[in-house]
């Protein structure tokens, strides 16, 4: 998977962004789904342009720490040759887990875009003061097309 680099050819309002760029997130988890991953992706755009992709690779890598978003920080972080990634908006299709609101925090990410709420393992249910103060959260764009590709993954696993 090429994780840097990336280009965004979508034709994007400031009304219909989140959306759309949630839709790029969901193809990815789309993607996770396929190689029987657990379904969740994230994109990471600054300034209009999609900058980092990533989708859960925990099964393929048999590293717990390989998650779509920690994907999608790195190749981040390599397309703009740094760690921080202020003025950058995360798009992922779940609600972040501790792991990846710790890491977000230390990127100092300007904003986080999630679609379903994760009950169990999000950031929230455990410690909402986890994110860094300045990063703003939006929560619930796309959020049952989030929630179902993630249930229907776990309905087949049964």
């Amino acid at each position: 998977m090429k994780v840097y680099n990336f280009e965004s050819d979508l034709n994007l309002t400031p009304e219909n962004s989140d959306e759309q760029y949630m839709r790029e997130a969901l193809k990815l988890a789309e993607q996770a789904f396929r190689e029987n991953e657990v379904p969740i992706g994230a994109i990471i755009v600054a300034n209009g342009k999609i900058i980092g992709k990533g989708y859960n690779l925990t099964e393929r890598l048999n590293d717990v720490t390989a998650h779509a978003e920690m994907q999608a920080f790195t190749a981040a972080a390599n397309f703009l040759g740094g760690k921080y990634l202020k003025d950058c908006t995360l798009y992922v299709t779940i609600e972040p887990c501790v792991m990846c609101a710790g890491a977000s925090y230390w990127t100092q990410i300007s904003r986080i875009v999630y679609g379903a709420k994760d009950e169990k393992r999000g950031y929230s249910a455990i410690h909402d003061k986890i994110i860094h103060p300045k990063t703003e959260i939006k929560s619930g764009v796309l959020e049952e097309d989030c929630a179902n590709l993630v249930k229907s993954f776990f309905r087949n696993k049964r």
